[in-house]
């Protein structure tokens, strides 16, 4: 398993992808854009992307800086 330390070092990043993706999702299918002239909301690829991209930024705000001995 290599991939485990990279995981657990950005747990938080990946935490806010996926509640970001859903709440980017639950957005287009709730509110939308009915003229289909949103650039975000007017096709759920887009807002689920967009959502994902969102929730990683939020969610990696609060990742704590490691210390590192010299």
């Amino acid at each position: 398993m290599k991939f485990y330390p990279f995981l657990k070092r950005n747990k938080l990043l990946f935490i806010g992808i996926v509640v970001g993706a859903i709440a980017g999702y639950l957005y287009y299918s709730q509110i939308g854009c009915n003229s289909g002239t949103c650039a975000i909301t007017s096709k759920p690829l887009n807002s689920t992307a967009y959502g994902a991209l969102m929730g990683g930024l939020l969610f990696s705000m609060f990742k704590k800086e490691e210390k590192k001995n010299i």
